[in-house]
């Protein structure tokens, strides 16, 4: 079987063919609210998108409540683009597909990507310990035996956080929206006490992991995170209004606001929020138009040759459970979900006043790019469901 790096220079010899003929091969999305052209058994079948349905799965704004919503969905090469409600209480404008967002834990999308590029090229091995890369950051020996795919997996069993503010009420987030944090400050709230589990025998969903792999690859490479992800990903793609924004708390720009309900009932604009606490894991500000241009580079092979896509979606062993007895669904970089036998691959990502999902089928016959902002602290996935279903039923 040839090496991760000789099928990387194979990788990269198409690579360039790949660039030129991107604006062609991401499947003919574009942002209006037309469908792209069809082939002619499709058009012969009539529509693959139920677009009524999928107006009416982001147009109920109550269930849960939330401010605007954006959606980007594809079925085979027709797509379709759609808002509801506003970008911005005092504006009244609807949202537009260029606005950027905070689109949270889809970050670690990013950071998979980038650190399963470096595993490509020799520079990474997964199943090496943290210390290898990152000696002295934890205590003891967890460093010796926590792994690099452990990591990826979020089979690590780091401790719980403590020592961090209280966000658990509106008012908690608000008092702490402008608290500032290096990662190796986080990184600390997290190593206190034993291990949870032995590493690799459970999964257990957390962002320290990566905050952790932002960190290795500023090692491995010599350059800052936001760097790594800018040379790797956003420049290569065009994705100009992607970025990490370090300690700066604003959205420059055009941009589309969040907004927190209060426990008397009040709303308050959460837009203007430090996230250096989630760097790594869940800082991402980007645009429905820029993760509906990753999500198709991803699933095309533009960033990742096979073996690493295989890497990114691929589950811990089948002993492996979830810390509540439920079978494993993160992959290394993406997590699965299945609705009506369509199993999707992709990434949620929340901040306050924010929600993300992208998620498409692997041989992106199927998939969708839903951003947006709902007001209670937390939520349910009613808006999901029912834009899941339209798009499966």
């Amino acid at each position: 079987m040839a090496s991760p790096t000789s099928l990387y220079l194979s990788y990269l010899s198409r690579r360039s063919l790949i660039h030129r003929a991107a604006a062609v091969t991401a499947l003919g999305l574009g942002v209006g609210g037309t469908a792209t052209r069809a082939s002619a058994a499709e058009r012969t079948a009539g529509p693959l998108l139920d677009t009524r349905a999928l107006q009416s799965a982001i147009s109920d704004l109550s269930h849960p409540h939330a401010i605007s919503a954006q959606l980007h969905a594809f079925h085979g090469q027709e797509s379709w683009y759609g808002t509801a409600g506003v970008a911005d209480l005092a504006g009244g404008r609807a949202p537009r597909p260029g606005d950027r967002f905070r689109a949270g834990s889809v970050t670690k999308a990013f950071v998979a990507t980038a650190v399963l590029q470096l595993w490509v090229e020799g520079r990474v091995e997964l199943g090496a310990p943290l210390a290898r890369y990152l000696p002295g950051l934890l205590p003891g020996d967890f460093g010796r035996r926590i792994t690099v795919a452990h990591l990826l997996h979020h089979t690590s069993g780091l401790p719980d956080h403590q020592g961090i503010p209280d966000t658990s009420t509106p008012e908690g987030v608000l008092r702490h929206r402008f608290d500032r944090w290096t990662p190796r400050e986080w990184v600390r709230t997290a190593t206190h006490g034993p291990l949870k589990f032995r590493p690799g025998t459970k999964q257990e969903y957390r962002g320290i992991n990566y905050v952790l792999l932002a960190l290795l690859a500023e090692e491995v490479t010599g350059r800052p995170y936001r760097e790594v992800i800018a040379e790797r990903i956003l420049r290569p793609l065009g994705l100009a209004r992607t970025l990490t924004p370090g300690q700066d708390p604003r959205l420059h720009g055009p941009h589309v606001h969040g907004y927190l309900r209060m426990t008397d009932g009040s709303l308050e604009d959460i837009t203007v929020y430090n996230t250096s606490g989630s760097r790594g894991e869940g800082d991402l500000v980007s645009t429905v138009d820029d993760l509906v241009r990753f999500q198709q580079a991803l699933f095309s092979g533009e960033l990742l040759p096979p073996e690493a896509m295989d890497k990114l979606c691929s589950l811990p062993p089948g002993d492996v459970r979830m810390l509540d007895g439920g079978p494993a669904r993160y992959g290394m970089g993406l997590q699965t979900v299945t609705v009506n036998g369509v199993t999707f691959w992709g990434k949620t990502g929340e901040v306050y006043g924010y929600r993300t999902r992208a998620f498409a089928t692997r041989d992106r016959r199927l998939g969708f790019v839903l951003s947006y902002t709902p007001t209670p602290l937390t939520t349910p996935e009613q808006m999901v469901a029912r834009v899941a279903t339209a798009l499966t039923s």
